[in-house]
């Protein structure tokens, strides 16, 4: 919305009952309510969507980065209404929705891929037999899948019927699709993007790449850009691949094409998401590129204003999710007021967000409640300014990731850029986050504990002394009576 105000662009927001009070609720130009909290009764309304769109002769809808921004269908409603939508055309979204479709469609382009089926798996002793191919362990990952459902990792031969079970029950509860397909796991791997933009003239370009390692139940908690380990040979090669994977399906918009990458360096397509990411701050920080004004540009029909020689990198760009998760607690997510919510501030410092103080938290939608992102020209100070905008982040009323976040942005693994998507697995516990104490700290404490306590003493042996006095002259009062 700020950046269409900035365009000129008036904007109507749209909310469910339980987003009456929210920012852009109350900064756009008009509003409209959408129905109860409930997604389903809200915003995934498409008709209604776009019902709303008719009346308020509105020109366009940005689908955002949830609900309903890779759903082709609505894309398809959406143009066949008259309307613009801010984003790439159904097919483009149809094919990279499935990682099967996905897989076949960029086969023709060179560019890697993980060792796996190319199609849905029916069979499962041909499964199994394939699965052995492969090599164990290996990955049953559902076709319509993100967020890691439906999606599990099959460590031995025995236990593969059973786990493909429960993906294809995930996946046919999550998406209403329950096809899945089988690839190689990696162990230890690395989860590296490239942010992409292609205009409807044929115009298609890479914007670098995200660090997205750091997460929790496949999902991520801090991104960076650049990557500590990308090389530019490695970052040319990512980025002509990127570009390859937005050709094979015909891409106009932004998007991301994201890979996995190995302990050896070597990465591998992973799939395609047909919009604007959450993490896209960190890429317009070190590029100096307002995505969300170039998604709109482009919808408009224009051609894209630069080219790829014209792209450098400026600095470094870290972004942490502010989740209302409880880390001590298996990341499990917390609900309440936020009683205090203060947004720290200074140079590099940005935060997108979606709550003010005193607002609650609903419990229907993801529990992201901000996103905090720092600019610096080097990663190291962009890390420390991240620790000092961290610290000055008052957030009370709920639990929040950013004490696991300012834990991980100072851990050896990270600092050194040693670290992949387990680094949770492998480095985090609870009692990480309960405060430990140096042996000078324990000793200073103690001689305020004693001095504390004598203190206490004399206090209590004065207040005694005067007691006694008052009792013994109200007994001498007495006695004269």
């Amino acid at each position: 919305m700020r950046s269409a105000k900035e365009m000129g662009i008036k904007t109507v927001a749209i909310y469910s009952e339980a987003d009456r009070l929210s920012p852009h609720v109350l900064y756009a130009d008009q509003a409209v309510c959408l129905g109860p909290p409930p997604s389903s009764q809200s915003y995934l309304l498409a008709d209604k969507i776009i019902q709303v769109c008719l009346e308020m002769e509105v020109d366009a809808i940005h689908p955002g980065y949830g609900f309903l921004s890779e759903n082709a269908s609505f894309s398809k409603k959406v143009t066949e209404a008259g309307l613009i939508f801010i984003g790439p055309s159904p097919e483009s979204i149809e094919v990279m929705g499935s990682k099967l479709a996905a897989k076949q469609a960029v086969a023709q382009y060179d560019i890697p891929l993980v060792p796996g089926t190319e199609e849905a798996i029916s069979d499962i002793a041909a499964a199994k037999t394939k699965a052995a191919e492969i090599g164990y362990p290996i990955l049953i990952k559902a076709s319509a899948g993100g967020g890691g459902k439906g999606m599990r990792i099959v460590e031995q031969e025995g236990d593969f019927e059973e786990q493909m079970q429960r993906a294809v029950s995930e996946a046919q509860s999550a998406f209403g699709d329950g096809a899945v397909f089988i690839e190689k796991y990696i162990t230890s791997p690395r989860h590296i993007e490239i942010q992409i933009l292609g205009d409807q003239h044929g115009s298609i370009l890479h914007l670098f790449e995200r660090e997205c390692s750091i997460q929790r139940r496949h999902q991520k908690v801090i991104e960076e850009a650049p990557s500590a380990v990308v090389s530019p040979e490695m970052r040319k090669a990512m980025g002509e691949a990127a570009v390859g994977v937005a050709k094979a399906c015909d891409y106009y918009g932004a998007g991301t094409v994201e890979f996995i990458v190995d302990e050896k360096l070597n990465f591998y397509f992973l799939e395609m998401n047909t919009r604007l990411q959450v993490e896209h701050p960190v890429t317009e920080m070190i590029t100096g590129k307002d995505l969300v004004k170039e998604q709109i540009r482009i919808a408009q029909g224009e051609k894209l204003s630069f080219t790829q020689e014209d792209l450098q990198i400026q600095g470094h760009a870290i972004e942490v999710r502010v989740y209302a998760e409880d880390p001590k607690n298996n990341f499990l997510p917390d609900i309440g007021k936020l009683q205090t919510y203060r947004r720290p501030q200074g140079p590099g410092v940005r935060v997108d967000d979606g709550f003010e103080e005193g607002m609650d938290i609903p419990i229907y939608y993801d529990p992201m409640i901000a996103k905090l992102i720092t600019y610096a020209e080097s990663r190291q100070q962009a890390i420390d300014r991240m620790i000092r905008a961290i610290d000055e982040y008052q957030i009370t009323g709920i639990e929040t990731t950013l004490g696991f976040c300012r834990f991980a942005l100072q851990h050896e693994a990270f600092v050194s850029g040693n670290f992949d998507t387990k680094f949770v697995d492998n480095y985090f516990s609870p009692a990480v986050l309960s405060p430990t104490l140096t042996d000078e700290e324990e000793e200073l404490l103690a001689a305020l504990a004693v001095e504390f306590f004598d203190k206490n003493k004399k206090a209590t042996h004065s207040l005694a002394s005067t007691a006694a006095s008052k009792n013994q002259a109200g007994n001498w009062k007495n006695r004269l009576r």
